[in-house]
């Protein structure tokens, strides 16, 4: 499955990653945070936080708002 990454730049466009990939580096580093795009669906985004809690890993999810329009915002996903 591919998510997209949060965007550094609000004209640049999200990255794509694989989870697996991400996977890989919770289970290396064993707690991240991660940021995802608001052009993920929120169906795809609870995929993730299933993913990573049937690895065996605590989640929590959150949306973040960084600005006042209901489109102003990103995913946030912290696993330890």
């Amino acid at each position: 499955m591919d998510i997209l990454l949060a965007r550094e730049e609000l004209t640049s466009k999200p990255k794509k990653v694989k989870l697996e990939k991400l996977l890989e580096s919770l289970d290396k580093n064993g707690e991240e945070i991660f940021y995802f795009d608001k052009d993920n669906s929120h169906k795809d985004m609870m995929s993730v936080v299933d993913k990573f809690e049937e690895a065996g890993f605590s989640v929590h999810f959150r949306e973040v708002k960084y600005g006042l329009a209901d489109d102003e915002y990103l995913y946030e996903v912290h696993s330890l």
